[in-house]
This record gives structure tokens, C-alpha cells and sequence, in this order.
């Protein structure tokens, strides 16, 4: 049976298809470089999703530009989200972010209606209370923002606490598991982001400051986030930067804002929504300068986490492909090969969490809201939580297209899992390895594929239940990787001492 698979996998390589030379890796020998937080990927539920605002547009039939940007959305009912429930919770443990530009100006109260002067719409408590039990229905903690708009300010322009306390009390009450705070979401975009006209560095360091005090005696032991910012490094395509005002001078105002955990978004390019003919389009997707973006941003990011938080974990709190809601290929089989590779060489340069954007809402959604169908990326996130441990390996290789990350194999002692993602649409690549290898191969039909298949059958839900994501066993002296594939390799008897547990 297993030589029939693999039979399988090579007669289906594009005609002309050849292997390159072998990749021989020793798991055995590994070092351990990073650890990650159990949680490592998480994801996001938009404020705008769980109150029902202007999020958006869906594109058209055709994948051509919606008349406009934004379109309105219902509010999320979360309390008879089944399947949703059910998907969330094979991505357990995870974090859940509720945050989001709208988190910025959102009023909390007892029930819906018209927000007051200053904001822009109601989080009621029962939307809270229904968050706060997906959460624990779904093994995630909860991170969140405060709203920092017009209306929590008094005439000076200071914060002022009433809307965040009210809803750390009822978090409190109704038991709420409220992980870590990220004060304000993207405030280096200013107004933009809806806060107050002239926002700058010397109000968010006042604000941080008057947070941490309420979060101090409210809700002491979460933890405090941020600066929540994007944009200090040019993206793919658009040489701008950084946007606005960059983090350095939001973390240099005094007084210094304190964080416990640095945070940054990524993303590498903005979606045709905001960025129109100048969007990365799929041809990308396997480009190693596509991918490497990921390296370049943590980069920086790291020396401003040991510059003003150090020694403190650092977060992703948004990542996808591109902002504004991804482009239609964010929603394929194309962007697996980022989802994977960012989440390996983050993982490996120390990045302790990163939060998909968005679980299900618009192009980048891990699934689709309408439908509730498994995007291509879902698959890829729950093959990593089910292999990936926690101790991050290096693979000692570098290879350009054909990168590999390793990490412990989960619950096993001494066992390494690897992926392999064969960026050649072209032509298979090929790895050495010793003893037992079993092995899970993500391709599809076609490159843009909404689909994805696991060892060439097509992964889909059978009504709301999961499919059994069963692996191969594999010759280990040469492992074939078919064009444009993302592979996971388990070796339970790799003996690798720095995954005994």
C-alpha cells in the first residue's frame, strides 16, 4: 500500500518533472534553538465580526474588486456556531484575539442599539459572554483590546477607564479566561485607526501607562501587550515605510510604555482592496523573496523587543497574506506555502505565538464564514498542531527552494517532525533520512486550488465531522516531494535527546 502512494505521488509530477539531488538531514542531531508558547498558532475574531460592523468586501465572482471596500456584516452568533465550535477546537490549545481598528471605538453595554457620541458601535454582554464560552468550548484563552477612541477621552484628551473597566468586571463575573491584553490595536496608524485627531507618540506612552494601572487593579496577573504596530518595514511590493509613526518613537515617549509581551503585525503585502494593480499576485506565492519577507520584519522587531521589553516573548498578533482581507488566492492552495514556511522560520528565530487573520472572516479566513468549509490553510494549521511540539530545531540546512523546519514530534519521546515545502512547481526534490518516516503531503489539482489533498486524496468535512488525517510510511533513504507540496514528516525513533520528555 505504501508503494502504491508513493507510485501515485510520482506519476501525478507535471510531464518533464525531475528529481534534483537529495537533501540528506540527520534528525538525530538537531540542536534545540527556540522554545514556542503552547498556543504558537493562534488566531483572530474580529471585533468588527462579533458586533457586526463594516468589515471587508467580499470580491466578486470573478476575483475583480468590489464597488467598495467595506461592506456590512451581521453580528456573529457564536452561541449556535457548531461547526465553528468544532473546527476552533481542533486548533486548540490556541489563543483567541478579539480585537481589530473597530475594537478601537466600540462601546460596551447590557444590549444593543446606538452607540454614544464618540463611538462606533456596541460589544452587548451577551455577545462577551457568548465569546468567553466559545473560548472555552474551543481550549482558547482570550486576548483583547480596549477602546482608546474619542469617546473614552476627557476634554484634556486623557483616557479615561469606564468602557475597559466595565469589561473587565464582567469578564470577572462570568469567568471570562482573559490571557493578555494588547491595549490598543495599531496605534502608530493614528487616526486612521480611529483614535483622536493628532494621536501621537506622547499620548499612547500616557495611555499604556493609565491601562496597566486599571489592568494592575482589576485584572492583576494578565498580561500587558504590545505596541501592536505594522508597517516600520517596507512590504513586498511597496517600498514605503514605515507608516505613520513607527514603534520606535510609540516605545521611546515618555513615560516608557511597559509591555510584557512585544507585538508586532505582519503582513507582507496589502490585498488589491487597498493596494489595487500594485498586489502581490499568486505567481509569487512560492518565491523565496516573497517568503523571506517574514525574516526581515522579525528582524527589526526583535532588536526593538531587546531595545524596550527584553527578555519578553514576542508576538504576532495579526499575520496573513496580505492586509485588507487578503487577495482571492489567500484563500487557496497558493498561500499554504507561506503559511507554512512563515510559521517555521518564525518559530525558529523565536517568535513565541502568531495569530492567523482571521479564523473566518474574509479572503485570509482559515475557513470560509459563509460556507464554513476548511480553507487549504486550516489543513496545513491542524497537521502543525498535531505534529509540531514545542522545542524548535534547526535542520541545518538553508536550501533557498526547498526549505525545512523541525520541531520536537508532539507527545513523543525523542521523535522530530520535519516540513519540507518543495517550492519548484516543476520538479520533485528529494530527502535522506533514517528509520521510521511517516508522511503527510499537502498538494492539490491545480496551484490556486480551493482545495487541498492529504497523500492525494482530498481532505473535506464529512457533514461537521473531521476527517482521520492518516500518514504514509515512507522509504527513509529517499523521500520524494512532489512540485509545489508542503510535507510533514513524522520520525518517532529519531532519538534526538532534546526531545525526551
Amino acid at each position: 500500500m505504501r508503494l502504491a502512494i508513493v507510485a501515485m505521488l510520482l506519476a501525478a509530477l507535471p510531464e518533464g518533472a525531475k528529481a534534483d539531488a537529495t537533501l540528506a538531514l540527520r534528525p538525530s542531531t538537531f540542536v534545540h534553538v527556540a522554545t514556542t508558547d503552547r498556543r504558537f498558532l493562534s488566531y483572530n475574531l474580529e471585533m468588527a465580526e462579533l458586533v457586526g460592523a463594516r468589515f471587508w468586501a467580499p470580491y466578486r465572482d470573478d476575483g475583480s474588486m468590489p464597488a467598495e471596500r467595506f461592506a456590512a456584516r451581521k453580528p456573529l452568533d457564536l452561541k449556535h456556531a457548531k461547526r465553528l465550535r468544532l473546527l476552533a477546537h481542533a486548533l486548540g490549545p490556541a489563543y483567541v484575539r478579539v480585537s481589530g481598528t473597530w475594537a478601537n471605538n466600540v462601546w460596551f453595554a447590557d444590549s444593543g442599539g446606538a452607540a454614544p457620541p464618540g463611538f462606533s458601535g456596541v460589544l452587548t454582554r451577551g455577545q462577551w459572554a457568548n465569546l468567553a464560552a466559545f473560548a472555552r468550548a474551543s481550549d482558547a484563552r482570550i486576548v483583547t483590546s480596549f477602546a482608546a477612541g474619542k469617546g473614552t477621552r476627557d476634554a484634556a484628551g486623557a483616557w479615561q477607564p469606564k468602557v475597559a473597566r466595565s469589561l473587565l468586571r464582567f469578564s470577572r463575573k462570568i469567568g471570562a479566561d482573559i490571557a493578555a491584553i494588547e491595549p490598543i490595536n495599531e496605534a502608530n496608524f493614528g487616526e486612521e485607526a480611529g483614535l483622536p485627531v493628532g494621536y501621537g507618540p506622547e499620548r499612547f506612552a500616557a495611555d499604556i501607562s493609565a491601562m496597566r494601572e486599571l489592568v494592575a487593579r482589576e485584572a492583576p496577573g494578565i498580561r500587558i501587550v504590545g505596541p501592536s504596530a505594522t508597517g516600520d518595514v517596507p512590504n513586498f511590493l511597496n517600498d514605503r515605510g514605515p507608516y505613520k509613526i513607527t514603534s520606535e518613537a510609540l516605545l521611546s515617549a515618555e513615560p516608557r510604555a511597559r509591555f510584557d509581551i512585544y507585538s508586532y503585525h505582519l503582513y507582507s503585502a496589502a490585498s488589491k482592496r487597498c493596494a489595487g494593480s500594485h498586489a502581490a499576485t499568486v505567481d509569487v506565492a512560492t518565491s523565496p523573496r516573497w517568503l523571506a519577507v517574514a525574516d526581515k520584519v522579525h528582524a527589526v522587531n526583535i532588536g526593538l523587543r531587546d531595545r524596550f521589553a527584553p527578555g519578553s516573548p514576542i508576538w504576532l498578533t495579526e499575520i496573513g497574506q496580505a492586509a485588507c482581507g487578503g487577495d482571492p488566492w489567500a484563500a487557496t492552495f497558493a498561500d499554504v506555502f507561506r503559511f507554512t514556511d512563515n510559521a517555521g522560520r518564525l518559530a525558529r528565530a523565536g517568535a513565541s505565538a502568531i495569530f492567523h487573520n482571521t479564523l473566518a472572516a474574509s479572503d485570509y479566513a482559515l475557513i470560509d464564514g459563509t460556507t464554513g468549509e476548511p480553507r487549504p490553510n486550516f489543513w496545513a494549521a491542524l497537521l502543525w498542531k498535531r505534529l509540531m511540539g514545542e522545542r524548535v530545531l534547526d535542520t541545518g540546512s538553508r536550501e533557498g527552494e526547498l526549505p525545512t523546519y523541525a520541531h520536537c514530534l508532539r507527545g513523543t519521546n525523542g521523535g522530530v517532525a520535519i516540513v519540507a515545502i518543495n517550492l519548484k512547481r516543476d520538479s520533485t526534490q528529494s530527502l535522506a533520512l533514517a528509520g521510521r518516516v511517516v508522511g503527510y503531503t499537502l498538494d492539490a489539482e491545480t496551484f490556486a486550488s480551493p482545495t487541498v489533498r492529504l497523500n492525494q486524496k482530498t481532505l473535506r468535512l464529512s457533514g461537521d465531522k473531521l476527517p482521520s488525517l492518516k500518514g504514509i510510511d515512507l522509504r527513509p533513504e529517499r523521500i520524494e516531494l512532489p512540485p509545489a507540496s508542503v510535507t510533514f514528516l513524522a520520525l518517532p525513533n529519531a532519538s534526538n535527546a532534546n526531545c525526551r520528555i
